[in-house]
C-alpha cells in the first residue's frame, strides 16, 4: 500500500515563556484535525516537544499535499486563537504569513514527508527537537547512515554494504532550494566536509542505494530567519527516519544520540548547547536549553499506527542525561565569551549587531 506520512510542526504559543503549549491548546489540535480530516486522513497523532507542537498523519495524496498542509495550517490558527485566549506567550510564533498557499512550505511550519510503499512490517522513528536548528540531526544521521563504529549493519548486512544516498540543502540559500545529492561510502569525506557547517548545510533527505526508490529519511529544514527577515526564535526541525531490514535498526539510529553533539540554540536561540535526549513532552527550563530531542518509536499498517513507544524512556538514557548535564553547565559558565555562544553570522538579526555598529565609529586610528 502507498502511503505518505506528513510531519508538521509549529510553536504557536506556550506556557512560563517558551516552555510547553497548554493542554487546551494541544486538545484543540487533536479535535480540529479529527472533526476536519475526515474523508482524506487516515490517521494522525498528536505530540508536542517543548514549546512545539507536532502532527503526524498518514494519507495518500502524496507530498506537499494543498489539503493536508491546509489542515495543519488551520488547526494550528485554531490553537494560536486558544493560545491568545489564555494569554500565552508566542502566540502564532511561526505562522509567518498573512494567508495560506498551497502548502505550508515557506510559511513557517517545520515539515517532514515521505511517501512509501508500506513494507509487511513499516516501523519507523520520528524525532523532535526542540531550541535547535535543522543542523541538529546531521551528526546523528551521518553516523547512523554511515558509519560502522554507530551501525554495524553497514558491516552485516549486504543490502546495507552498499551505502546510502544523502541529499544535503545549503539552507543559506534564498529562493528556489539549493540541493547536492552525495554517496556513502565514496563520497564520505564530502559529507563530512559540508555538514561539519551545521548553521549551512543540513541533511534533508537519505535513500537507500539497494533500493534507490525507497526513501528513508525526511527532514525539515526551515531556516525561520530566512523566511521572517529578523530573528523569531531557533527552527526546532522534525525527522521522520523508516528502520530495520533495507535500514538501520532502531538501536543504530538512536545510538549516536548518547554523544549529546554540540549544537546551535539554548537561550535566545544564540549559543551552542549539547543536545539532549529526553522523554516525551518534556519541557525546556534551563537557560531556555539545553536543546532537546524526543524520539517515539511506531509502526504504519494500510495506513493506521500502532501504539507510540517513548524511545528515550531507558534507564541508559537516563544516564546520558546526566551527562548531557554537566555538559551544558560546564559550558554555560563561560557566559558570554567565545565558543559558548553561537559566530556573529547566526546573531546578525539580533540586537548586538546593532550595538557593534554604535562602536565601530568610536573606533580611532592610534
Amino acid at each position: 500500500m502507498k502511503i505518505t506520512l506528513s510531519a508538521i510542526k509549529a510553536d504557536v504559543g506556550s506556557l512560563a515563556g517558551h516552555e510547553r503549549p497548554s493542554s487546551a491548546m494541544l486538545q484543540t489540535v487533536k479535535e480540529y484535525v479529527g472533526k476536519n480530516g475526515k474523508g482524506f486522513i487516515i490517521d494522525f497523532n498528536i505530540f508536542h516537544t517543548g514549546d512545539d507542537i507536532s502532527i503526524l498523519m498518514s494519507h495518500q495524496r502524496g507530498k506537499l499535499d494543498s489539503k493536508v498542509h491546509k489542515l495543519a495550517w488551520d488547526a494550528f490558527l485554531e490553537a494560536t486563537k486558544v493560545a491568545k485566549s489564555q494569554g500565552l506567550y508566542g502566540a502564532g510564533q511561526d505562522l509567518l504569513k498573512d494567508a495560506f498557499s498551497g502548502n505550508v512550505k515557506g510559511m513557517g511550519p517545520a515539515v517532514a514527508e515521505l511517501e512509501i510503499e508500506e513494507r509487511e512490517a513499516e516501523p519507523f522513528v520520528f524525532f523532535m527537537a526542540d531550541k535547535t536548528d535543522p543542523g541538529a540531526f546531521s551528526l546523528p544521521l551521518y553516523l547512523a547512515f554511515a558509519d560502522p563504529m554507530y551501525n554495524p549493519g553497514l558491516l552485516l548486512s549486504s543490502e546495507m554494504a552498499k551505502g546510502f544516498t544523502f541529499t544535503i540543502m545549503d539552507v543559506m540559500h534564498t529562493g528556489a532550494d539549493k540541493i547536492i545529492t552525495l554517496n556513502a561510502p565514496e563520497d564520505l569525506y564530502d559529507i563530512a566536509c559540508l555538514l561539519r557547517d551545521l548553521e549551512t548545510y543540513v541533511i534533508e533527505g537519505i535513500r537507500a542505494r539497494a533500493h534507490p526508490e525507497m526513501e528513508c529519511v525526511a527532514v525539515s529544514t526551515t531556516r525561520l530567519h530566512n523566511i521572517a527577515g529578523t530573528y523569531t526564535g531557533k527552527d526546532d526541525p522534525i525527522a521522520i527516519v523508516r528502520v530495520q531490514k533495507q535500514f538501520p535498526d532502531s538501536g543504530e539510529v538512536l545510538s549516536p544520540y548518547v554523544i549529546a553533539p554540540f549544537v546551535a540554540g539554548d537561550n535566545r536561540g544564540s549559543h551552542n548547547t549539547p543536545l539532549m535526549p529526553v522523554k516525551m513532552g518534556e519541557t525546556v527550563t534551563y537557560f531556555d536549553g539545553p536543546a532537546i530531542v524526543s524520539a517515539v518509536g511506531l509502526s504504519v499498517h494500510e495506513g493506521k499506527f500502532s501504539e507510540v513507544l517513548d524511545l528515550f524512556d531507558h534507564p541508559v538514557w537516563e544516564r546520558v542525561r546526566e551527562k548531557v548535564s554537566d555538559k551544558a553547565i560546564e559550558l554555560r559558565r563561560q557566559g558570554f565569551f567565545g565558543c559558548a555562544m553561537l559566530g556573529m553570522n547566526e546573531l546578525e538579526y539580533t540586537g548586538i549587531m546593532e550595538r557593534l555598529k554604535e562602536l565601530q565609529k568610536k573606533f580611532v586610528v592610534r
